[in-house]
């Protein structure tokens, strides 16, 4: 079997357990499915997870979907986004990883990292300011996206658009322990796509290395958070299969685009997708920001 037969069995078995433990309770609780509203859901689903796939994520789309429409309860959102999104996303990965070639000692390291990032951040995240992290991270994703579209049009001392498909020694040592902090951000809310898109460009990799890295990372983390919803039974059982499938769907229908994309508009697609995501991060600061001021101004 080789390395990337290796990689996908593992992450797919994974997987298997965490559909058989979704399956299991939803029909232990068949006949005490909440209401809820899946043509919405289904559509929500379809498109968020196109936009997951092109980079851009879906959990910020889903939710201002759900909200909007009032389709999902807002207590039982963190948990479907982790339960129907888990199978897109593994799905996501598989095809990247399949697709697009990487050298995969440099694939299995990061993947690696951001998940060791992730597992042991969980209890220490909370002393974080979330507020700061995201202003700084929305700073630096403009800044990479303006070093690389320097790059592309051979303007500035920022040298040439990179096109390796693996690392090696510091740089390798230097993805490795990026991609470690940024997985150790996602317990606070913090994405992983753009971010790990940003680094992956700026140490001189190819735009579509990106994909199965960013995709790889998040697909081993979620089906492990979705079991602990299913386990509290917070998550909206009744819609998280039809939206499961639609997502699949969407996941298909967009990957055959980004991997048909020529690596110039890949990475001035890249580059649109860190300016929207910092556009985000600062978006959720300013509500965190406002939130706490207008707390303070409260009367006692």
């Amino acid at each position: 079997m080789n390395p990337v037969s290796m990689l996908l069995t593992a992450l797919w078995c994974c997987t298997a357990i965490f559909i058989i433990l979704l399956l299991k309770d939803i029909f232990s609780h068949r006949k005490s499915l909440e209401k809820s509203k899946i043509t919405p859901n289904i559509i929500i689903s379809a498109v968020s997870n196109s936009f997951d796939t092109l980079g851009i994520g879906s959990f910020g789309i889903a939710t201002a979907s759900w909200k909007f429409t009032k389709s999902i309860p807002d207590s039982l959102i963190p948990g479907t986004l982790n339960t129907a999104f888990a199978i897109p996303t593994v799905v996501e990965a598989t095809v990247y990883i399949r697709r697009i070639e990487m050298d995969i000692p440099t694939l299995i390291l990061m993947i690696a990292s951001s998940v060791i990032g992730a597992s042991l951040s969980a209890r220490l995240i909370t002393r974080l300011n979330v507020t700061k992290i995201r202003l700084t991270m929305g700073a630096a994703l403009l800044a990479a996206a303006a070093v690389m579209l320097c790059r592309i049009n051979a303007a500035g001392p920022f040298g040439i658009i990179g096109t390796a498909r693996g690392l090696n020694g510091g740089m390798l040592a230097a993805a490795v322990a990026g991609n470690f902090i940024l997985g150790a951000l996602m317990p606070a809310g913090v994405g992983l796509y753009a971010p790990c898109m940003a680094l992956v460009l700026l140490l001189g990799m190819s735009a579509d290395a990106a994909f199965p890295v960013m995709m790889g990372s998040c697909a081993f983390l979620m089906p492990s958070a979705g079991i602990t919803f299913i386990r509290e039974g917070n998550y909206c059982r009744r819609a998280v299969i039809p939206m499961a499938l639609a997502g699949v769907l969407g996941v298909l229908a967009a990957s055959s685009l980004v991997t048909a994309l020529s690596l110039a508009l890949l990475t001035y697609l890249a580059c649109a997708i860190m300016v929207i995501c910092a556009v985000m991060f600062f978006h959720d600061a300013r509500k965190t920001l406002l939130f706490r001021f207008k707390k303070n101004k409260r009367p006692e």
